[in-house]
């Protein structure tokens, strides 16, 4: 997944920087071993239907933000979500919980971003799909980029 990020963004002239860190997956601490805030941090959350019906949600949030769940499934028009497994999110996306990058790389997943995240700061921070490497990267090329949905998803 690193490797494909990192593609992804060189081909299409990203701004963006790669960080080498002991890993780390929560919010606030990884901001401190990157040097951001931690609103800065893309909390990248897959969320699935609780209907059965197999829509999958990847709620992205600044990492100093707690998700609403009903406003994620009122963005993606479903009654319910809630957090996929870890077992699933592997599944899903090839990531742990907590290196997931704010991407969907699968039809099957919608990426939903709360505009908190691109609007407050000049870039964003991930974890790169593994826990040791984290991007930063310009949020307006990551809006370009990545093409989410904007609808508020915070508590």
């Amino acid at each position: 997944m690193f490797e494909k990020l990192v593609n992804l963004l060189e081909t299409r002239n990203a701004r963006f920087r790669v960080i080498e860190h002991p890993p780390e997956g929560k919010s606030d601490l990884i901001a401190r071993i990157r040097g951001t805030a931690p609103g800065q941090g893309a909390k990248a959350m897959l969320c699935k239907s609780k209907d059965g019906s197999g829509h999958w949600v990847l709620a992205v949030l600044p990492g100093d933000r707690r998700v609403d769940f009903r406003k994620v499934a009122t963005s993606v028009d479903v009654k319910k979500v809630t957090l996929a497994t870890p077992e699933e999110a592997m599944e899903v996306t090839g990531c742990a919980i907590g290196a997931i990058p704010p991407f969907s790389f699968s039809p099957q997943v919608e990426l939903v971003v709360d505009p908190g995240l691109v609007g407050s700061f000049d870039e964003i921070a991930f974890n790169a799909g593994r826990l040791d490497r984290s991007i930063v990267l310009n949020s307006d090329d990551y809006v370009r980029i990545a093409g989410p949905l904007l609808r508020t998803l915070c508590a």
